[in-house]
């Protein structure tokens, strides 16, 4: 008799192959999001395809991704405090540069040209953009991600609060730009939806898909502004964005930028930014709505089986025309990893 009953993650069989295996690879070439700007008054903990970090701000300013842990007896520097350009150990108080991680300091030595000189921990690249802090874990495949859309524009930023989320890159990017499942997931933020999808105009330059809609205010929270046109633009492998373009007020957008944990867990990070001309609703009241549709996507998203795109087809899937930006951005996926392992033979 067939067992009907779903069984737990933990006892599913992983998603293995050798096209996953250069997607882990070419990830780690990638520039990730890691921390909130906002947040660094305190290091803070991140987890980076594997590899567990510190984030923290110097006192000149300057924002610092390193290994989190101490070489000497394993401290975790989240616990630690900053002295000017260093990060010290809450154990023993060893002090690692924000420049290089070399040891600098150690209290229990009274001779300090004694410090072991190996004494070092891992330092990352570390850009800070749209209120986060980003890295990249190997030499990066690619210059961080750019929007031309938004040159010329004037914008205020505001961070959200990082959503954990039981779901890989690519499975949190299709579900930020889905949008059949609107009348079944969002039905308390958005209202009412068709659940009949137009067709789709969609387009793909590379690793960059655009896809522009009618937004028709509704009845929920998300068209409390009216009528606009939604601007639909993803970049493979983990940017997606949408700009509102209302003619009465201006333009307001909300971009998400996922950042794998692990392969199939992720860290969902996201703001929202507003024009300083636009008189709609302000920055507040925009992220408030943009967190309730992101926070009904959470429990169906990290229910999916796979958690992750099964790039190798261990999986059957079906595709209808509604999946048009989704088989559009499965393909940018595949060409960043080709690339990715390009730069990487060189």
């Amino acid at each position: 008799m067939l067992d009907m009953v779903r069984k737990p993650f933990s006892e599913l069989p992983p998603l293995t192959g050798p096209k996953r295996e250069a997607a882990e690879r070419a990830m780690r070439r990638q520039w990730w999001a890691v921390a909130r700007s906002a947040d660094l008054d305190t290091p803070q903990p991140a987890v980076l395809l594997g590899e567990r970090l510190v984030v923290y701000r110097t006192a000149s300013g300057q924002a610092v991704v390193q290994s989190r842990r101490c070489p000497h007896r394993g401290g975790d520097f989240t616990q630690g405090k900053v002295h000017g350009e260093a990060i010290a150990c809450p154990y023993h108080g060893w002090q690692f540069a924000a420049a290089d991680g070399k040891c600098t300091h150690i209290p229990s030595l009274e001779d300090q040209c004694k410090i072991p000189p190996r004494a070092a921990i891992a330092t990352y690249p570390a850009v800070e953009k749209w209120g986060h802090v980003w890295t990249v874990l190997e030499q990066p495949a690619m210059p961080l991600y750019e929007m031309e859309a938004w040159k010329g524009l004037d914008l205020e930023w505001l961070a959200g609060p990082p959503l954990d989320s039981e779901t890989g890159v690519a499975v949190a990017i299709e579900n930020f730009r889905d949008v059949a499942h609107f009348p079944f997931v969002h039905e308390v933020s958005m209202g009412p939806s068709p659940h009949i999808v137009e067709p789709l105009k969609v387009r793909r330059e590379g690793l960059e898909i655009f896809m522009q809609r009618t937004l028709h205010a509704g009845n929920g929270d998300w068209a409390n502004d009216g009528d606009c046109e939604m601007y639909y633009q993803c970049t493979a492998p983990g940017l997606a964005t949408i700009t509102y373009d209302y003619a009465r007020y201006g333009k307001r957008i909300v971009a998400g930028f996922p950042s794998p944990m692990a392969y199939d867990h992720v860290m969902i990070f996201w703001g929202v930014a507003n024009e300083r001309t636009y008189t709609g609703a302000d920055l507040e009241e925009c992220l408030r709505v943009e967190e309730m549709v992101y926070r009904e996507d959470l429990p169906i998203a990290g229910a999916l089986e796979p958690r992750e795109i099964d790039w190798d087809g261990t999986y059957v899937e079906h595709s209808v025309p509604a999946d048009l930006f989704t088989l559009n951005y499965r393909r940018a996926f595949n060409e960043f990893v080709e690339a990715a392992l390009a730069e990487e033979g060189r």
